[in-house]
């Protein structure tokens, strides 16, 4: 009914506003925005106030907080969720000379962490309903000199990291599952950050919480999370045994890190987010839903898949535009709905494709094809757990507006 309803005013409007009609919209929507809370901002001041405002106690309160959240024994943060990332390639031993396999439908972080490292990432193409890493492709492009596979979790939705690991396992490589989208994502009931050997979370203002700037590694193992520790602190370790001869000041560099380390200002700002993260997922998942009924039966829309036994987390919503039943290509659609004061993006121009790697891999269009067809159709759509519902009703009507206006006779 109230679909219907949504259908009728747009039908009403004489023009788009991209025409000079009247938009949907007087203010802009953002496609993603930060929530922060009184008590968000009482907890930053709290520190402030401290005698701690880096390296200090509410690092290590977040990382255990976080780690419980995700199941996992080990979190440790960092200053970003790319800085996360190239930890986790360094935690894994990647070098110059190995490779590491991704998807090209990412943000370029997810691959240019293997850059960083002396590494060379090899793309493989993506699942035709999840957009995300295919293991399939996966497993035609392991040569002896793969060290590590790379799923990305792209807009919420887990790759299918069964496969991946499974893979992994007899092939003796590493898993770095890049969650940056997947936050509260769980698979078959269990948690994101629990299943791969590492995980990596972002905690920028768009994810489901933040830390300003901030990201955090997941792993079950020891090993791993010291090494990850080490890089995140410049390389440098401080060996008890080594201080109790030398004194308490010594300390060796033994390892070349980086300095990587996330502000206790941040940390308590995650750590107070962190209780608000089943409620902002909820939250996303309602508006998602509420997307997908309303689109339904739109022509010229595929909406987003989400398989059995997966919890999305709905970091984005992206529709994929049916360009053939529709008369106008995504570049105008694009600047319909932006007229309209709808923040709508796109996510993502692949990464072989840009300039960077096709000048210093020779990638061309056409190699991954499930990949570059989506990306010429995708438009994000604004999604984030402190929108209002009449937030989400300005989108469904805007995009059904702008839709019937293009729609194919």
């Amino acid at each position: 009914m109230q679909t219907d309803v949504l259908k009728t005013r747009a039908l009403d409007h004489k023009s788009l506003a991209l025409y000079g009609g009247q938009p949907i919209r007087a203010r802009y929507l953002p496609y993603g925005h930060q929530e922060i809370t009184a008590e968000d901002i009482e907890a930053v001041v709290r520190v402030l106030r401290s005698d701690w405002i880096t390296t200090g106690p509410a690092v290590a309160a977040f990382e255990e907080a976080f780690a419980g959240s995700v199941g996992a024994r080990y979190a440790v943060t960092f200053s970003s969720g790319t800085a996360a990332l190239h930890a986790a390639v360094f935690a894994a031993g990647v070098g110059p000379g190995d490779e590491g396999i991704t998807a090209p439908l990412t943000f370029c972080a997810t691959a240019n962490c293997l850059l960083y490292q002396g590494g060379t990432p090899v793309f493989a193409d993506v699942e035709p309903d999840t957009l995300t890493l295919s293991p399939a492709e996966v497993a035609r492009r392991i040569t002896p000199r793969t060290k590590v596979i790379l799923p990305m979790d792209y807009g919420g939705h887990p790759a299918d990291l069964q496969a991946l690991l499974d893979l992994a396992d007899h092939h003796g490589l590493t898993v770095i599952e890049d969650a940056c989208h997947a936050l509260g994502a769980t698979v078959a009931g269990r948690r994101v950050g629990s299943l791969s050997h590492l995980t990596v979370f972002s905690f920028h203002p768009v994810k489901h919480i933040t830390t300003g700037e901030g990201g955090m590694v997941t792993t079950d193992r020891p090993e791993l999370a010291r090494r990850l520790r080490l890089f995140r602190n410049h390389g440098i370790e401080y060996s008890p045994q080594h201080q109790e001869i030398n004194g308490p000041w010594y300390y060796e560099m033994i390892a070349l890190g980086q300095n990587y380390r996330l502000t206790d200002m941040g940390c308590a700002l995650g750590l107070s987010q962190l209780q608000r993260l089943e409620a902002n997922v909820v939250r996303r998942q309602a508006i998602a839903q509420r997307y997908s009924e309303a689109f339904a039966q739109t022509p010229g829309v595929v909406l987003p898949s989400v398989r059995s036994g997966v919890r999305h987390a709905w970091h984005l919503y992206p529709l994929r535009l049916e360009l053939e039943r529709l008369r106008a290509d995504r570049a105008e659609i694009f600047r319909a709905l932006r007229a309209e004061n709808i923040g709508v993006n796109v996510h993502y121009i692949p990464v072989h494709l840009h300039p960077y790697y096709r000048q210093h891999f020779g990638y061309r269009g056409g190699a991954f094809p499930i990949a570059e067809h989506a990306a010429a159709r995708l438009i994000t759509l604004p999604l984030f757990h402190g929108m209002s519902a009449q937030d989400r009703d300005d989108v469904i009507e805007a995009v059904t507006k702008v839709l019937s206006h293009y729609a194919a006779p």
